[in-house]
């Protein structure tokens, strides 16, 4: 049974999801602050987190990067602001998708049903631990990155990024191609996205190692290639 844990510190609210929840067939656990709900990630395993941006104890941005700092669970926000900052600090930080309250349960649940099946079909196709290309390498099991032996430090998206480029190597995917692989079919952001990742990759993997990894299809989107 697929388990969700609810981090929310409205306990009505999380009641509320929780019963939603567990109508549709899922197992459910709830925490009203951070700590405890970073806790309960730590210690438990949970197939998708629902996160409260504003939590007592720890924010739950902070939730967040604690929690990819060793664990890839999906996870979507809950927020009840709409400034394109805290979306954009989310999905940075590694977030799978947001949602602003109030929401309707109906597009909530959609959303849940999106990631799981994105994760599951990640996980399926995780079948190749160790991807090589030149100087670089890529663990997709420890989702380790390496130029020349030393370790590179990549957030969720750039490292999902990166292994879709390398798993297509030679072919070119359009801008909305990788957002929908990386970001989901319901991203609201825009393909621009796509390109302000590119320079992330590009100033950590190429511009420090002097290599060229990243071609640009011009109105199209990008590859990875052999020279």
């Amino acid at each position: 049974m697929t388990k969700i844990l609810i981090i929310e510190d409205e306990e009505k609210l999380a009641r509320f999801l929780e019963l939603e929840l567990m109508h549709e067939g899922y197992e459910v656990e709830k925490s009203f602050d951070g700590r405890t709900g970073l806790e309960l990630v730590m210690s438990s395993s949970f197939d998708l987190v629902l996160l409260d941006i504003m939590l007592p104890g720890l924010n739950g941005i902070e939730v967040l990067r604690r929690i990819r700092q060793s664990s890839d669970v999906p996870v979507i926000l809950l927020t009840a602001r709409d400034a394109v900052v805290d979306k954009v600090t989310g999905l940075d930080s590694g977030a799978d998708d947001y949602i602003t309250k109030p929401f309707a349960i109906e597009e909530l649940l959609a959303r849940i049903r999106a990631v799981l099946r994105k994760s599951e079909t990640s996980n399926e196709n995780h079948h190749k631990d160790i991807i090589v290309f030149g100087a670089l390498t890529l663990n997709t099991k420890s989702r380790e990155v390496y130029i020349n032996e030393k370790l590179i430090y990549l957030t969720k998206k750039e490292f999902d990024l990166l292994q879709l480029l390398l798993e297509n190597k030679n072919i070119v995917l359009s801008r909305e191609t990788i957002l929908e692989r990386i970001w989901g079919y319901d991203f609201s952001g825009g393909t621009n996205a796509v390109d302000v990742y590119i320079r992330y990759l590009r100033a950590k993997l190429e511009e420090p190692f002097g290599i060229k990894i990243f071609h640009t299809v011009r109105g199209v989107g990008y590859v990875i290639k052999d020279e």
